[in-house]
């Protein structure tokens, strides 16, 4: 079966339908946003305590008029703490009161933000990356992630206030890194740890990657009926996603056929994504998720316009097979947050990343690990099924990825040997394959990526473009 071939370069910040374009166009040129919040190695600009404290004043200059309350959680890095101080401390100059939800999710702080009243919601966690980096990501009072137009005001003041001679000066203790308000964090738990009927039959094993989720997952999942085994559970401040996690699926694949479980469950340090392990060890990712959930919500009469939003670097099998179920794909760019532009614009309820974010937009703003585990759990409780079978009949195309690690982001379109490289691989797999190229939203890296019928080709363009871009632009 013929494959579409599509080449996206910076596709976090483009228009991902037009898959004839040979290279899209930047919506906005923003230097310290990324597809998800501003992220850097703690300590260092842009997450110094000088720009951390104008972030802080900066963002409390932008909320809507009337009272400004802001709720903060964090993660598990040992920067996160003084980090949320920094913050904390450039907010509450902008007249901005403070709450902390302390250790907690990423889309738990996008729950309270839009439950619980505030005008904003902000997490400091970097996610998958390794400890020592860190990150600020911020909510709307509406839950959502903020609008590019936004992020690109607030980074005007942002550099304007480094500009000026009002450097940061360490005062008391905001008090936003203890360990947080108990009740926020019971809002949270009592919205999802919901009853799931037979979820006592199944035995699950769960890696919380040592980050946000290993407080609440077991309680949560407790309250949902499952009795699950834990693992990577007890941080320590720098062992956030080592070796563990999502980034890691293979470590809870082989507890799984270890222990004889019925599923493995790993979230990244933040707890937003989720992917999954079947009974044998295969590792369910999230494409075959959003297959099972297209699925069920269809044979249910819920998939509004019979449509699922996925990205650019979904698999063509996973096109197809929901094809097949006579499902709509659309494909926006990378960034959960484009994936949900993209679900607002087509009215689709149903959208995520490969990587493990799904969004369910009638339940939440934002990509959640646990409800996405929560369903997968009431799917296989009540059908009787097992997740293989669940996932059964999607083809995956041979796919490779294959990250350059960069010192400056330079269009890619405009480096001729990047642009040949390119162009070679589209001529050689016409009709056969995809290729996308883009760089990383959160990290400095250019990402390639070759799906085709034939792993040799792909292996040999894959590395004929990473080595392009390598000569170019290597770090």
């Amino acid at each position: 079966m013929a494959l579409l071939k599509i080449v996206l370069v910076h596709s976090d910040l483009s228009s991902a339908k037009s898959a004839g374009s040979r290279f899209c166009t930047i919506k906005s040129v923003r230097k310290l946003f990324g597809t998800d919040g501003i992220r850097g190695v703690a300590g260092e600009p842009p997450l110094d305590k000088k720009t951390v404290y104008a972030i802080g004043r900066a963002l409390g200059d932008h909320l809507p008029a009337g009272p400004k309350r802001i709720v903060i959680g964090q993660d598990t890095r040992q920067s996160s703490p003084w980090i949320a101080d920094v913050l904390s401390a450039g907010l509450r100059d902008s007249g901005v009161q403070i709450e902390s939800a302390g250790v907690i999710p990423t889309p738990a702080v996008a729950y309270l933000a839009r439950s619980q009243g505030f005008s904003a919601g902000v997490v400091i966690s970097a996610s998958h990356n390794p400890w020592q980096d860190n990150g600020i990501k911020i909510f709307g009072g509406d839950g959502y992630k903020l609008a590019d137009a936004i992020e690109l005001e607030i980074e005007t003041e942002i550099f304007a206030l480094l500009k000026s001679e009002a450097p940061y000066q360490p005062a008391i203790p905001s008090g936003s890194s203890v360990p947080g308000d108990d009740l926020l964090r019971a809002a949270y738990v009592q919205w999802l740890g919901r009853p799931v009927v037979g979820a006592e039959r199944l035995k699950a094993v769960v890696d919380c990657a040592n980050g946000a989720a290993s407080s609440l997952a077991s309680i949560i999942l407790e309250r949902c009926g499952l009795l699950a085994d834990l693992i990577h559970h007890t941080p320590t401040g720098s062992n956030i996603n080592e070796d563990c996690g999502a980034l890691h699926p293979k470590v809870v694949a082989a507890e799984v056929v270890e222990r004889g479980a019925d599923l493995g469950v790993c979230f990244d340090g933040d707890a937003d994504r989720a992917l999954f392990a079947d009974s044998s060890g295969n590792i369910v990712n999230g494409d075959a998720v959003m297959l099972l959930l297209a699925r069920e919500l269809k044979e249910r009469g819920e998939l509004a316009s019979d449509t699922v939003v996925a990205t650019t670097m979904s698999n063509m099998g996973l096109e197809i097979a929901l094809r097949e179920a006579g499902i709509k794909m659309l494909r926006a760019p990378v960034g959960d947050k484009y994936v949900l532009d993209e679900m607002k614009e087509s009215g689709a309820v149903l959208g995520g990343e490969q990587s493990g974010h799904i969004i369910l937009s009638r339940e939440s703003t934002t990509g959640d690990g646990l409800l996405t585990a929560i369903h997968v759990l009431g799917i296989m409780a009540r059908s009787g099924k097992t997740l293989a079978e669940l996932v059964a009949g999607m083809k995956v195309f041979p796919q490779v990825i294959k990250n350059v690690r960069v010192r400056e982001k330079l269009p890619l379109e405009k480096i001729p040997a990047v642009h040949a490289s390119i162009e070679e691989a589209e001529r050689d797999l016409d009709g056969s394959g995809r290729v996308v190229v883009r760089y990383s939203g959160t990290e400095a890296l250019a990402r390639v990526m070759i799906e085709a019928e034939s792993e040799e080709k792909m292996e040999k363009h894959a590395d004929a473009i990473a080595q392009a871009i390598q000569t170019a632009l290597g770090a």
